[in-house]
């Protein structure tokens, strides 16, 4: 009898994971689907390359506001000099030189470093979808492996209905009490189940390798899974769950993010017919010997000066182009936005069907499989009468296990499309908590 038994009223498959082994351990050990993930996490190089890129944007806003932050600078040097004494810059050369700068009022550069703040929450949102792409990715292949030993061993298991079956029909055929085909017709659905079993074992290895890969382990090294039930979300009505991914989705953040860089930078444009304010000082010791006294009156080591650097434009001819410029990409930036918002709203109502109609299809499988169990059961209770012979068992049997792969396949269907859908939603962190 087959080892698989429904269980009447709801029923939850959900198939779950394990786990990869540790590095130096040689048998594989069961991990929690929290952990499993997070291993994923850390051998991830997508997320290692959005971390990164993080870094340089992060890096850049801090290089744009550094205008504004004081600059001291200190130096010395020596020089022959004939004639008047000068530098290379054209100031006047001297034994120390102490050099103080600061913007303190530059629309243009303070659009700039507003922006590159933005653009920076920008990239971290994609590091959050980059993490969030990986954990999908990670938990699918977790079901899908899952899904494929169950399916493997239960078509395993059908390999003795079937060669009972072929038994069967054979001697019958010999005995003359069946026709020929009838015994071709077993032999086909004996190569068809063959064929079933050398796809599914080439699927469970391909999604072995995948998850090893994900977690970073050899290819080799089998990774054993649990069935672990997966915690997904109550169901939402439609209404709510478009509400809530437009505040929370990522695309629809990434966009909002980028529309204001942009509209700071036309600001810091616009404003660019105001006059730049910026703070100087510079302090020199001078020295006798650069002959300083035969050209000016008086001499005096010491010298500094300090002020503020105004100025005030009077013609700019990029400015008009620089403003229409900035001005064009905040009105795409906007339409972007728009576009954005619409197609997470229309991917929502998308998802949200799709999931309700692979509900409404694992329902069906659960209850196919249950009709078949009790068929099962019927023709076991006929066996043992007398009233129905060896061949109907066992084809009934080979269609229970049929049904059996047919509900899980679509009890993985239906928990894919759940996480695509918290994936829209900005609901995935819940389900590992």
């Amino acid at each position: 009898m087959n080892r698989f038994r429904l269980v009447t009223g709801s029923l939850s498959l959900a198939p779950c994971i394990l786990v990869p082994a540790m590095l130096i351990a040689q048998e594989p050990e069961a991990l929690p689907l929290k952990r499993a993930v997070e291993v994923a996490l850390q051998h991830s190089r997508d997320l290692a390359v959005a971390q990164a890129r993080y870094d340089v944007t992060a890096n850049t806003a801090r290089m744009n506001a550094s205008a504004f932050r004081p600059s001291v600078f200190a130096g010395s040097g020596a020089a022959y000099t004939y004639g008047f004494p000068q530098t290379p810059g054209g100031a006047a050369p001297s034994i120390v030189d102490l050099s103080y700068g600061q913007t303190l009022f530059n629309p243009s550069l303070h659009g700039q470093a507003l922006a590159a703040a933005e653009r920076t929450e920008v990239q971290r949102l994609q590091l959050e979808k980059t993490r969030n792409a990986v954990t999908v990715q990670t938990i699918s292949a977790y079901l899908e492996l899952a899904n494929a030993r169950h399916s493997l061993e239960l078509a395993r298991s059908e390999r003795q209905s079937s060669a009972r079956i072929l038994s069967f029909t054979s001697q019958r055929v010999s005995e003359g009490l069946d026709l020929p085909v009838e015994l071709t017709r077993a032999e086909l659905a004996a190569a068809r189940l063959e064929q079933r079993v050398v796809q599914l074992e080439g699927r469970e290895r391909l999604l072995q390798r995948e998850m090893a890969a994900l977690l970073g382990l050899p290819p080799d090294q089998r990774i054993e899974v649990e069935a672990q039930s997966l915690a997904l979300a109550e169901r939402r009505p439609e209404g709510d769950l478009i509400e809530r991914a437009l505040s929370t989705n990522l695309d629809i953040r990434q966009a909002e993010f980028e529309r204001r860089a942009r509209e700071h930078l036309m600001t810091g444009e616009e404003r660019m017919k105001w006059p730049t304010i910026a703070m100087f000082g510079e302090y020199g010791l001078f020295a006798r010997f650069n002959n300083f006294e035969d050209y000016y009156r008086q001499f005096q080591r010491h010298n500094f000066s300090v002020g503020l650097q105004v100025r005030i434009p009077i013609m700019n001819g990029e400015r008009s182009a620089t403003v229409a410029l900035a001005k064009s990409e905040l009105t795409l930036a906007e339409m972007e936005l728009k576009e954005t918002r619409q197609n997470v709203e229309l991917e929502v109502a998308r998802q949200y069907q799709h999931v309700q109609e692979l509900e409404a299809a694992r329902e069906v499988a659960r209850l196919e499989l249950k009709l078949a169990q009790e068929n099962v059961q019927v023709l076991q209770a006929r066996f043992e009468e007398g009233r129905a012979n060896l061949r109907d068992l066992e084809r009934a049997r080979l269609d229970e296990n049929d049904k059996w792969a047919a509900f899980l396949d679509s009890d993985y269907d239906r928990q894919k499309a759940q996480l695509d859908l918290l994936s829209i939603t900005g609901d995935l962190d819940r389900l590992l908590r």
